[in-house]
């Protein structure tokens, strides 16, 4: 079933910090800019997969919450929200090319991670979804780099997720599961930059830029 706008806006409106006072969340559209606090689903350039993860462990490395690419858009395990690391920012703020941030999955509260330990099908470095609300670490720090010559992060704009403690470039490929999630593709770290490690903001609720006051 379809996880709607309106029900991501639900969402988005019991969670808002107390001090944003800004216009109620806005649907994305085209060149929208992207804030924290925002619900998204990033789609891998090449192959149209969204970034996706689901209460499902890896059966190797880690153990941790397993990480995926995901073949159809009207999935409700696609989003996530875009988080400031602590001290960094506030709900609301434009982010800029070179910032670090985090991404927590929106249904399993899990962050986007990275480490040491191989993926599972490649052997390159596995991505997972750790922790919670009240745990995270510097594994869950990824760094934006914007392809071109843009200073904000953007709707449908080709960026770079690089993690900080690995170097890994956040990659996706046609390698797929035939088991834990069969049909879904791998997603993990790779050290260099590739054509495969590309991906665009794409579907959401996006939170308007808070007004400077």
């Amino acid at each position: 079933m379809a996880f709607s706008f309106f029900a991501l806006a639900v969402f988005l409106f019991l969670t808002l910090d107390p001090d944003y006072s800004t216009s109620p969340v806005s649907a994305a559209s085209e060149g929208v800019q992207i804030t924290y606090g925002s619900v998204i689903k990033i789609m891998h350039e090449r192959t149209n997969f969204r970034l996706h993860s689901h209460d499902v462990p890896y059966g190797s490395g880690s153990g941790q919450q397993s990480v995926t690419g995901f073949p159809n858009v009207d999935d409700s395990n696609s989003y996530w929200i875009v988080r400031p690391v602590p001290d960094s920012g506030k709900q609301g703020d434009a982010i800029k090319s070179g910032a670090i941030f985090r991404l927590q999955h929106m249904k399993t509260r899990k962050w986007l991670h990275s480490h040491l330990h191989a993926s599972p099908i490649s052997g390159n470095l596995e991505v997972s979804g750790f922790g919670g609300d009240g745990e995270s670490d510097t594994g869950d720090y990824w760094r934006l780099e914007i392809e071109g010559s843009g200073k904000t992060w953007r709707q449908d704009q080709r960026i770079r997720l690089r993690h900080v403690d690995t170097g890994g470039y956040l990659h996706s490929h046609d390698k797929k599961y035939a088991r834990i999630a069969g049909g879904q593709q791998e997603v993990c770290g790779v050290r260099e930059k590739r054509p495969d490690n590309v991906w665009l903001a794409a579907e959401g609720v996006y939170l308007p830029i808070t007004e400077s006051k």
